[in-house]
């Protein structure tokens, strides 16, 4: 039977994860409070910040930008996207 969450982001109950899918305090943090679904549009999301961002992710400084937008997209005001920023059609 899989787990379900009432997911932050959601804001219904929905399908959890199996497993934490960040390391640490986060890791757990989303793992409790966040469904797969939110899980999908976060991984998106931050594929799109890395892809406009040029961001590499070997990189420190590129791995905190991202910890702090994972935070802000599931906990905080959300993370938004670049002003250049334009969806593919």
């Amino acid at each position: 039977m899989n787990r379900t969450v009432n997911c932050v982001k959601l804001g219904r109950e929905a399908e959890g994860l199996p497993m934490p899918p960040y390391p640490g305090d986060l890791g757990k943090r989303i793992y409790a409070e966040v469904s797969r679904e939110a899980w999908q549009g976060w991984l998106k999301h931050q594929t799109m910040l890395i892809n406009e961002y040029r961001l590499t992710p070997i990189e420190s400084k590129d791995r905190k930008f991202l910890e702090a937008e994972m935070e802000k997209y599931f906990f905080g005001e959300g993370s938004s996207r670049p002003d250049q920023f334009k969806a593919p059609e």
